[in-house]
């Protein structure tokens, strides 16, 4: 028995020596660097709300799981009301909240504008005669503050700057006024400014969507755990909750709405990391990822569907596609997830699901409807156009430029009286209210509407009044194919995003307590090490480090 004993424990006693003797190395390789990464990714999901995130963190083993085992803060806060894609982009790598980086919605109306078109979009250089809402001369020049990525530059000449979406305003919020790569979606590829040249690696890109787009794929693969998502509902005209993305021949929309633009988006930041050797330079380099097909597939068949939960899935592939790359390629490389807002389900499906206060904003809150009944209630009537302008049935209305300071006033009051007697308005403020207001400090958590509102506001470009819908209104009327849900309210789902940092070796947590989206800059700031002074953000540096260390210490 004792030699039976002996002729089993001795390779086992082997094993456990070499087992020993290499884990130092192995925790030595793996320990956090201390130098600053030569690499900071930043990624943006558009419309990933930390409801979303929630749900489906238990499946995410692909990207998303890999910085699960870093450090985790669930409850990220886009702390103010306007929680759209350029407002909320403008926050992630700038540190400022939208009142500070002049971005306080997807579009703001100037009614004495000299062009025809009041509506300006945020990503455009509206001065430039070639230029429209709709199709806009994509600039930066709205944008007030430096992103991270001009913070680099301006440290080092050497550092780049690349950034990539299928959004241009994405693109411009993330990486600024100084890119050195920028790309967008628009038709059926890729493009960039018209001072950029489209560089090979964004041609290869282009040849090999356009080569799938022209052949058409099948439909995704229905994971298992989606099955009970698969369901019909009606939502106006659009029926959802059955949609498999397949991919009609020379349908270029369908591959937008769908989770291959965020698998090409991935492979143009592959081929983009690879061209412009990044990570590998004289200085860090930043590159800026945000996908945004969760976004368009939140619009067009709502977050609680088959679509949503196939969409999480493919998500979770390409986020791991790109680290995969990098790891290939040994860069060291800090990675932060986030989202720009979050999203609220179809009210349609939302009743069927124990929800049945959720509803869509009355057509008479739309801009048009309130411009006819404000003239009849005080007989004003501007000179030319409308009355009042607005980007839907929330948020930010603008009156008239032709009317006297009298009617103005007048006019103004007839619209806040009327909007707080409307069942589902939650608050209204004014213009003056709100800059006369304080900027808000404090948890995100216990912020007032008028905190949020304030945040968002900004005296050249907020509308001259702030209407805020009750909680579970959709603005959206009247759903329609492509357009059935959305964002952009002051609550929660709107407000609360995830954001996840890991780096190599680093020591992983999780922390519940409230942080603010504002709070990523400094944070990526200090573990590069970038000269920084107080005030230079809203937000403040989060730690980073899981045990004693501190890595809010690494900037001066």
């Amino acid at each position: 028995m004792r030699d039976h004993l002996t002729r089993f424990a001795k390779p086992a006693l082997l094993a456990l020596a070499a087992l020993a003797s290499a884990v130092p190395a192995a925790a030595k390789d793996d320990a956090p660097p201390s130098a600053p990464p030569r690499l900071i990714l930043a990624i943006a999901v558009d419309q990933f709300s930390a409801d979303l995130f929630a749900q489906y963190r238990q499946h995410f083993t692909g990207g998303i799981g890999k910085l699960l085992t870093g450090a985790v803060f669930p409850s990220g806060y886009q702390s103010h009301a306007a929680t759209e894609t350029c407002p909320g982009h403008s926050t992630l790598l700038t540190g400022a909240h939208p009142s500070r980086t002049g971005i306080i919605a997807n579009n703001w109306f100037q009614p004495g504008i000299t062009r025809a078109e009041k509506r300006v979009y945020c990503a455009e250089d509206e001065s430039d005669p070639a230029s429209s809402s709709a199709n806009p001369v994509v600039s930066a020049m709205h944008l007030r503050v430096q992103t991270l990525g001009d913070r680099l530059k301006a440290a080092n000449h050497a550092a780049r700057n690349v950034a990539v979406s299928a959004k241009d305003r994405a693109v411009v919020m993330m990486g600024g006024h100084h890119i050195d790569a920028a790309y967008w979606w628009k038709g059926g590829g890729f493009t960039s400014f018209a001072s950029l040249p489209l560089a090979a690696s964004a041609q290869a890109q282009n040849r090999a969507s356009a080569a799938l787009i022209a052949k058409g794929a099948p439909a995704i693969a229905v994971p298992a755990w989606c099955a009970a998502s698969q369901r019909a509902i009606t939502a106006g005209t659009a029926t959802i909750g059955l949609g498999r993305f397949a991919l009609e021949p020379a349908k270029p929309d369908s591959f937008r709405v769908s989770p291959r633009i965020d698998m090409a988006t991935a492979d143009l930041a592959i081929r983009l990391t690879d061209a412009l050797s990044l990570g590998k330079g004289a200085a860090s380099d930043v590159l800026s990822v945000s996908f945004s097909a969760t976004d368009y597939i939140g619009h067009a068949y709502g977050s609680e569907g088959l679509e949503m939960c196939i969409q999480m899935a493919q998500l979770d592939m390409a986020v791991g596609r790109l680290l995969a790359h990098l790891d290939k390629q040994h860069i060291d490389y800090a990675v932060v997830l986030t989202a720009d807002h979050g999203g609220f389900d179809v009210p349609e499906r939302l009743e069927q699901q124990a929800y049945p206060r959720a509803v869509r904003a009355d057509a008479a809150l739309l801009p048009g409807e309130l411009s006819k009944a404000i003239s009849a209630r005080t007989g004003i009537k501007p000179t030319s156009g409308p009355l009042i302008f607005g980007d839907g049935a929330f948020g930010d209305y603008y009156l008239s430029a032709s009317l006297s300071a009298a009617d103005k006033a007048r006019a103004s009051a007839a619209l806040v009286a009327l909007l707080k007697s409307h069942s589902q308005v939650a608050a209204v403020f004014t213009s003056q209210e709100l800059a006369s207001a304080p900027l808000p400090t404090g948890s995100p958590a216990d912020w007032s509407l008028k905190d949020r509102a304030r945040a968002s506001f900004d005296m050249q470009r907020s509308g001259d009044v702030v209407m805020l819908l009750d909680r579970a209104v959709v603005p959206i009327p009247v759903a329609r194919d492509g357009y059935v849900a959305t964002h952009g309210s002051p609550w929660d789902y709107d407000r609360r995003v995830p954001m996840l940092f890991w780096r190599r070796g680093m020591l992983g947590f999780e922390q519940p307590a409230p942080v603010e989206t504002v709070d990523i800059a400094p944070t990526l700031a200090a573990l590069l090490k970038l000269n920084t002074t107080d005030g230079d953000f809203d937000g403040r540096c989060l730690d980073l480090d899981g045990g004693p260390g501190n890595t809010c210490l690494g900037g001066k």
